[in-house]
This record gives C-alpha cells, sequence and structure tokens, in this order.
C-alpha cells in the first residue's frame, strides 16, 4: 500500500513556528514520525513538502498513478486555494485532511477549507499524531476495500 503525504506553505519552518500551536517539531522530524508510522502500519509513504503551488499541484496529478491513500495538509492553501482542490478532487482514494492545530478553533479566516469536503476523514488539532491518526485511517480504509 502506497501512502502520499503533502505538506504545504511553511511547514518546512515549522520548528521556528509557535510551539504552543504547531509543536515544535521540525519537518525532518515529523517525516521521521510518519516513516516509523508507515512501517508500524505496514505501508510505505513518500512525504512531499513544498511552498509552491504548482508544485504541490504537480504531485497530486503525479500521485494520482501510484498512490493508494492521500494525506494532506497544505497550509495556508487549505483556505482559499481551489488549484489545489481542483487536483485533490482527482483522486479515487481516501484523502485525509490533517493540521497540527485545530483550525476550527483559530482565526476566523483559517476556519474555511476548500478542501474539507472531498478528505473522507479530518484530524484537526492533535499535532504531529494527526498523522498517524490519517495514515491509520487510509490502511483501514484501503485493506477492508474488495
Amino acid at each position: 500500500m502506497q501512502v502520499v503525504v503533502l505538506n504545504g506553505a511553511n511547514l518546512d519552518v515549522l520548528a521556528r513556528r509557535d510551539p504552543a500551536v504547531y509543536g515544535g517539531i521540525s519537518l525532518s522530524e515529523l517525516e521521521t514520525r510518519i516513516y516509523e508510522w508507515a512501517s508500524e502500519l505496514g505501508c510505505h509513504v513518500r512525504c512531499r513538502q513544498t511552498n509552491h503551488e504548482g508544485e504541490y499541484i504537480d504531485w497530486c496529478h503525479d500521485a494520482l498513478d501510484w498512490a493508494d491513500g492521500v494525506v494532506v495538509n497544505p497550509g495556508a492553501w487549505t483556505h482559499y486555494s481551489y488549484a489545489i482542490r481542483d487536483a485533490l478532487e482527482l483522486f479515487q482514494v481516501p484523502i485525509v485532511e490533517v493540521h497540527l492545530s485545530d483550525i476550527e478553533e483559530r482565526e476566523e479566516w483559517r476556519r474555511s477549507s476548500v478542501i474539507a469536503d472531498l478528505a473522507a476523514k479530518r484530524v484537526l488539532g492533535k499535532g504531529p499524531d494527526g498523522y498517524r491518526e490519517a495514515l491509520g485511517f487510509i490502511v483501514q480504509q484501503v485493506g477492508a476495500a474488495p
């Protein structure tokens, strides 16, 4: 089982962001945990991060041909990028939207997600562990498929 984890804008500087909101972990540390969790769950992941919206979309298009599940944290693009939404809409596999913080409890502008209706599951405000929950959900969904 192949899962792509797509992280968006500003997640490359995660360790520099407010630890009370984002958990005080670096992207490298987060990705290490994701790879460990994937191994425990019996799936393979490819983690990617970019600050370039077009590149994010290209990665979505690429994963259409091989991913059995998709974990997305587009960062701020969550709230307004219909281009990313259109790219995600092409998937016929489970998509899980993950945010380290609970975006529904933050500033008004963060409470809107243009991708929420595409997600089979949303994991909000669980810090890095939200990615583990997302992977577990995908493994359960894909493993349960006929």
